[in-house]
């Protein structure tokens, strides 16, 4: 089925409404260990991308070097980064996620997920069906947006 123009409008405006809610209410959900939003982000990216310093980190999180210090500070001494002396230039420190700073995300994610499994088990099995198949559109309509 081919939508028109002006259909495809419409259901990308419903998309950005309900996604965009959907975001800030997990943005809103705390996990277990209590991780900031800016945490949580900066662990993610670590998680994801591997190991960096602190400004291409803070570039990646697009805020500055400051805001990104003081939130690698805050991970450091909850033991959920590291620091380590980069090879290249010593001027620089290299951040890594620690095994740690995994488990905190993997407990957060998995709070969350039961969280959503819980109010998704209030929903109709239809409705859960349809859900299973807009899951992998969402993912490619995300990597194409990219």
């Amino acid at each position: 089925m081919r939508l028109r123009a002006d259909e495809a409008t419409d259901v990308a405006r419903s998309l950005q409404v309900a996604v965009g809610v959907v975001v800030r209410r997990l943005r809103q959900m705390r996990g277990p260990d209590a991780l900031t939003l800016p945490e949580t982000s900066a662990l993610s990216k670590l998680d994801r991308n591997g190991s960096c310093t602190a400004a291409a980190l803070a570039r990646l999180e697009q805020i500055s070097p400051q805001s990104m210090g003081a939130t690698i500070a805050t991970l450091e001494i909850r033991d959920l980064v590291a620091r380590r002396q980069d090879p290249t230039d010593g001027r620089q420190s290299i951040i890594e996620i620690t095994p740690a700073g995994r488990a905190a995300l993997r407990a957060r994610r998995d709070a969350i997920a039961s969280q959503m499994a819980d109010v998704l088990r209030t929903f109709s099995e239809a409705d859960r069906a349809s859900l299973a198949v807009a899951a992998p559109l969402l993912e490619r309509l995300a990597a194409e947006l990219a």
